[in-house]
């Protein structure tokens, strides 16, 4: 159903065909193509695709992952900010796009996703072998608008992972690591040197599995919890103390808010548990409607 296209496990195959059609891999936009064939299949086979399941890519460039994923029966959305790609991907994939299985949304998937979500609803997949430049970005941002997908596997770079799967009290904890272990449970699928890529980049990759909890743990404002685990994260030398008095524009209210919540005032923010920052955010949330001031919560 396919049509032809270079070898997707040949760098030699791959800058051939790029240079025939006067393409070329954009720094900018974090271009690298994984060219480990049996990686690939693996990357897929963990997102549990059943046919007919909505699935995301971000990302598909040539379109080594797509043809995976559509293998798998998928009704596959892509997002490519690439228009060279983009075109590409249309005819290599003419034919599932003409039975309705595979559409392309061709701009920054971080200024295109929220349409995309409101015209088509949340994906039970997603995948990403995602720039660089924007991984944190798209991941955060999804969170933050209420989206948790039932299953994701996006590559990223190490250090990436290792935030998103810090544990509370290491070094890269951080505002990151909570919003994505508040979502999500995470798990390494595999680390990637740099030769699987190509071109090679600089830094080594870790591709991260990602399912919805579903016993999520929920607060009673997750608007004001966002906003106030990222606010104490902040300055990370300040105490949790001074962090939450700058959000609330209180000092003594902050205060009172610790007091009641059981927290160390002396405390930094990554020695806070997750579990720790939603009571912390609730407590906040009464104190905040008693007092009535929303305002200096959420300025701007």
């Amino acid at each position: 159903m396919n049509k032809p296209h270079p070898d997707y496990n040949s760098p030699c195959e791959l800058k051939a065909f790029l240079d025939e059609h006067g393409m070329a891999m954009q720094k900018k936009f974090g271009q690298n193509f994984l060219v480990n064939g049996k990686t690939r299949k693996q990357l897929i086979d963990t997102l549990d695709i059943t046919n007919d399941m909505k699935v995301w890519e971000v990302g598909p460039g040539l379109g080594a992952m797509t043809e995976e994923i559509l293998s798998k029966g998928a009704s596959l959305t892509a997002f490519e900010i690439d228009r060279g790609f983009s075109s590409v991907l249309s005819y290599f994939f003419s034919d599932y796009i003409t039975e309705g299985k595979f559409s392309i949304i061709e701009g920054d998937v971080i200024k295109t996703w929220k349409r995309q979500l409101k015209e088509t609803g949340i994906p039970s997949r997603f995948f990403g072998n995602l720039p660089y430049n924007i991984a944190a970005t798209i991941i955060g941002d999804t969170i933050e608008h209420g989206v948790r997908f039932e299953k994701a596997v996006v590559t990223v770079q190490k250090e990436v992972a290792q935030r998103m799967m810090a544990p509370c009290g290491s070094e890269n904890y951080s505002s990151f690591s909570v919003l994505c272990q508040w979502a999500y449970n995470i798990e390494t699928v595999v680390d990637l040197a740099s030769g699987n890529f190509w071109p090679r980049p600089n830094v080594e990759s870790r591709a991260v599995f990602l399912e919805r909890k579903q016993l999520f743990p929920e607060c009673r404002n997750p608007d004001l919890f966002m906003k106030l685990q990222r606010a104490l994260f902040v300055s990370r030398r300040k105490t949790v103390k001074n962090n939450l008095g700058m959000f609330l524009t209180d000092n003594e209210q902050a205060a009172k808010i610790l007091e009641e919540a059981g927290i160390n005032p002396q405390l930094r923010a990554e020695e806070l548990t997750i579990r720790d920052i939603l009571m912390l955010s609730d407590t906040a949330e009464a104190a905040i409607i008693k007092k009535g001031n929303w305002n200096g919560v959420y300025k701007s």
